[in-house]
């Protein structure tokens, strides 16, 4: 069975251990037995923790076999003496145990804090990132605008200082129809000139198309032949020569149609 062994032993696979039925002898009272509190997965297997307890228990088992018994003032003084001692030494123990898990739940709650901490340190640098992104595509922006701007002003201090002294200028009539943005072929509505205002003028306007009376009256004059349109199949293609062969030409459309056969 070791050379089967896989991956998955049978410690993975096993359930509680199984606890078979006792019989306690009367007058005894088994070691074991104080331990029934423990249980599989609550102090079993036992680790250091446990040990210290049963070791507790055993310690205490022996100071009770030890009290002396209260049969004289004295022995009751004792007794009351070693009880005190005891308790006392309960309480030191009970509060090293308080001390050790209050350790352990410190420990635990900084390793949450710094987890915490830790995401909420991706979560504000994401946030700033996002935040400068945002600020760099707004300065982009503005730069971009003011770029845009400059330009035009340049544009139009060039087009001032052309004709800085207010001279007149003659019309140069081959300049402006060698240049298709002139006045000449794309006239500006500012001054003057709006290109649809006549469109109405071009628009056709006729009795025979656009009545009903206009287009049955241009039916009847327009001759049948015109309106009766008359197909004739064309011929068949002449792939056979005189002498009986195919031509060359035609041999693959004559292979096609008796294969289509």
């Amino acid at each position: 069975t070791l050379g089967t062994q896989t991956d998955y032993r049978d410690g993975e696979a096993q359930t509680d251990p199984y606890s078979p039925e006792f019989i306690v002898r009367s007058g005894s009272i088994p070691e074991i037995l104080t331990l029934a509190t423990l249980t599989w997965g609550r102090g079993l297997p036992a680790g250091q923790a446990e040990m210290e307890i049963i070791d507790r228990i055993r310690e205490k088992r022996a100071w009770e076999a030890a009290l002396p018994p209260m049969d004289s003032p004295s022995n009751v003084a004792k007794r009351l003496k070693m009880m005190e001692a005891m308790e006392r030494k309960e309480w030191a123990d009970r509060e090293e145990e308080i001390d050790k898990l209050q350790k352990v739940r410190m420990e635990v709650f900084k390793k949450l804090l710094w987890r915490r901490e830790e995401n909420q340190n991706k979560l504000d640098t994401i946030r700033l990132k996002n935040h400068w992104q945002n600020h760099q595509k707004a300065k982009e922006e503005k730069i971009r605008k003011v770029h845009h701007d400059c330009a035009l002003m340049l544009r139009k201090l060039i087009a001032k200082r052309k004709n800085c002294m207010g001279k007149l200028e003659r019309r140069d009539i081959i300049k402006e129809y060698n240049d298709f943005s002139s006045q000449a072929y794309a006239p500006l509505s500012r001054i003057g000139f709006f290109p649809d205002s006549g469109s109405d003028y071009y628009a056709v306007k006729n009795f025979y198309l656009d009545t009903f009376a206009g287009l049955c009256e241009l039916e009847e004059s327009v001759r049948r032949s015109v309106s009766q349109m008359k197909i004739k199949a064309p011929k068949p293609k002449c792939t056979i020569t005189k002498t009986g062969y195919i031509r060359k030409s035609e041999r693959l459309e004559a292979v096609l149609a008796e294969v289509h056969q």
